[in-house]
């Protein structure tokens, strides 16, 4: 196949890929054109290439698009399994709209920064003076039910499969779970129907590359968000290699693109 990547880290190990920088992408316009597949590219690239040339891209667009941004992400999902989010408010940071979210949802409550990841941005509001100190720094409220936990799944998707899961056990005293800040690993007793969400839940999205956040609570499973670019440690921990296991996805998904690009634009 005839591949081109845009980021070299991320595609490490796999064979025969032309490396194209992003910001070079406009002089290997003809190269990008017959690719088979365009790998890893930065997210202001995605329309040019996606829609602009018709060309197929891994992650998928909508794994760029609903991965963005926790705002966009929340609501598809909330579109198709509302019944396993966290309530959520979502929301103008004025005082009115503060008002009412206090007002369905109570004390204490998660506040996120629609953009971030690693577990940056993530506040834990236990008053109405952090809420206000949350809004003051926020043009968009983004709140969340409080979910009694101490730890939560990381489901690894990719291609059309889960290839990893594992529990991220917070550390004493931490509301965070991520690993990296300071989260534990554990791989024993990953309930089958956690799985069983995400991979129903990516594939009604059309998400093949992403690193769910699942929280169970009393037997029930919460998808807390999904990040297109998750961290590697613990698979590494586990022997995962990431690479052939997108290599085997893109060779089985092989085909032509959606578009022509050679098809004439009307005058």
């Amino acid at each position: 196949m005839n591949r081109i990547r845009f980021d070299p880290l991320r595609t490490l190990g796999m064979p025969r890929l032309v490396h194209v920088k992003p910001e070079h992408m406009y002089r290997h316009l003809e190269q990008i054109r017959v690719a088979d597949w365009l790998l890893f590219p930065a997210a202001w690239q995605v329309n040019a290439l996606h829609y602009g040339l018709g060309r197929r891209i891994f992650p998928s667009p909508a794994t760029y698009h609903l991965g963005h941004s926790k705002v966009e992400m929340t609501r598809a999902l909330l579109a198709v399994c509302p019944h396993n989010v966290p309530e959520t408010w979502i929301g103008a940071a004025t005082p009115a709209q503060l008002e009412e979210a206090l007002e369905t949802l109570s004390l204490p409550l998660v506040a996120k920064v629609p953009r971030s990841a690693r577990g940056e941005g993530v506040h834990l509001i236990e008053s109405r003076a952090d809420l206000l100190a949350y809004a003051r720094h926020s043009e968009v409220l983004y709140l969340q039910e409080y979910l009694p936990i101490t730890r939560d799944l990381r489901i690894v998707y990719v291609g059309d499969r889960v290839v990893s899961a594992y529990w991220r056990q917070a550390a004493p005293g931490v509301f965070h779970t991520n690993v990296a800040r300071g989260g534990r690993v554990h791989f024993d007793d990953i309930p089958a129907a956690a799985i069983a969400l995400v991979e129903q839940v990516a594939r009604r999205l059309g998400i093949d590359h992403a690193g769910f956040d699942v929280a169970e609570v009393q037997g029930w499973f919460y998808i807390l968000e999904f990040n297109p670019l998750f961290g590697l440690e613990a698979l590494n921990r586990q022997g995962i290699r990431i690479a052939p296991l997108i290599e085997d996805y893109l060779r089985r998904a092989g085909g032509p693109a959606d578009s022509d690009p050679d098809a004439p634009l009307a005058a």
